[in-house]
């Protein structure tokens, strides 16, 4: 376990010191956060997908209603790619950066 910091020294320090010391658990919970959306976006995908299969299952195919449910699909992939490459770009070190 880490040893506390003395709580003299902790009010000594300025808030640029406290941004600092939070820094990485920040960016951490930010990373976080974007890939509880990715997983949220890939739930809605599972729900077009049956949303289609079932425009597609009725007797009286709704072309109109196939094509939106499409659309919406093809948006909610593009938002995955567009978070997984905002993460690699937030939160990958340059080095990993150029790897990937």
């Amino acid at each position: 376990m880490k040893k506390l910091t003395p709580y003299k020294e902790i009010l000594k320090w300025n808030k640029e010191k406290v941004d600092e010391a939070l820094a990485g658990v920040r960016a951490n919970k930010a990373h976080k956060q974007a890939e509880l959306e990715i997983a949220k976006l890939e739930e809605a995908i599972a729900t077009q997908d049956a949303k289609i299969n079932e425009i597609c299952a009725s007797k009286d195919i709704d072309f109109g209603q196939l094509i939106a449910a499409q659309d919406e699909q093809a948006l909610t992939e593009r938002k995955i790619k567009q978070f997984r490459k905002i993460i690699g770009e937030l939160f990958c070190s340059p080095t990993k950066g150029a790897q990937a």
